[in-house]
């Protein structure tokens, strides 16, 4: 049980640098930015409580604003993301199995793209939302949410591509 927390402790702070350190700096055609670092709570074990899966949510999002500036922005996100996540876990996930860590090889490729990207779209749509502070742009918004969406959904395709050939 320790080395698991470890384990996750040590994901958590590299999700962080790498969001904070180089994936903020990645910007695309002035909108598209990847948040790679929504990977972490898409993976939280199905097992863990609710409650719980929202307050590590929160400070990998409140971790994120620290470094970035947001305020708050990606703390948001990160709490809805955790908050929709056991229904997506419901609706994608292996109906027989409870406490898997959700990934390729539990979900199944087509299964776990389908689970992410819709927890990805609402992360992504939350945080511009909130950014925009209204949806006066709304079509701007839709925009900065589907295409960083896709951006952010080949990262995760990828990195779940390597951990699953180990």
């Amino acid at each position: 049980m320790t080395g698991s927390v470890l384990s996750y402790v040590l994901r958590f702070v590299l999700f962080v640098l790498l969001q904070v350190l180089v994936l903020n700096r990645v910007l695309f055609f002035d909108f598209v930015n990847p948040y790679l670092y929504v990977l972490f709570i898409i993976t939280l074990p199905t097992m863990m409580d609710r409650i719980a899966q929202m307050l590590v949510a929160f400070l990998l999002g409140l971790c994120v604003d620290i470094f970035s500036g947001t305020i708050g922005l990606n703390a948001f996100a990160c709490v809805l993301t955790a908050y929709i996540k056991p229904f997506q876990n419901k609706a994608f996930g292996p109906q027989e199995e409870f406490g898997i860590v959700p990934s390729f090889t539990t979900y199944g490729v087509a299964q776990f793209v389908q689970y992410s990207s819709v927890l990805v779209l609402i992360h992504h749509l939350a945080f511009f939302i909130a950014e925009a502070g209204s949806f006066e742009h709304f079509g701007t918004i839709l925009l900065k949410t589907l295409c960083s969406s896709v951006f952010t959904m080949l990262l995760i395709i990828s990195v779940e591509y390597f951990k699953s050939r180990k």
